[in-house]
C-alpha cells in the first residue's frame, strides 16, 4: 500500500527530477523519489551492519 506524502524540495532538485523522467527511466516525480530514498535505507543499512559487526 502507498502512502501519501508532502515534501519540500530545492527547484534545482526538481528540474533534475523532470529532467530524469523525461529520460524514461521513472515513471513520475514519485518513482524517482521512491527509488533514492529506498537507495539512501539501502546504503545506512549497510553502514550501520558494519559498523555493528566492528563494535561485534
Amino acid at each position: 500500500m502507498k502512502t501519501k506524502l508532502s515534501i519540500t524540495i530545492d527547484e534545482k532538485t526538481v528540474l533534475d527530477i523532470l529532467k530524469t523522467i523525461s529520460s524514461g527511466k521513472f515513471r513520475n516525480k514519485s518513482h524517482v523519489v521512491e527509488y533514492a530514498v529506498k537507495k539512501l535505507l539501502e546504503e545506512n543499512s549497510s553502514e550501520i551492519n558494519d559498523k555493528e559487526e566492528q563494535n561485534g
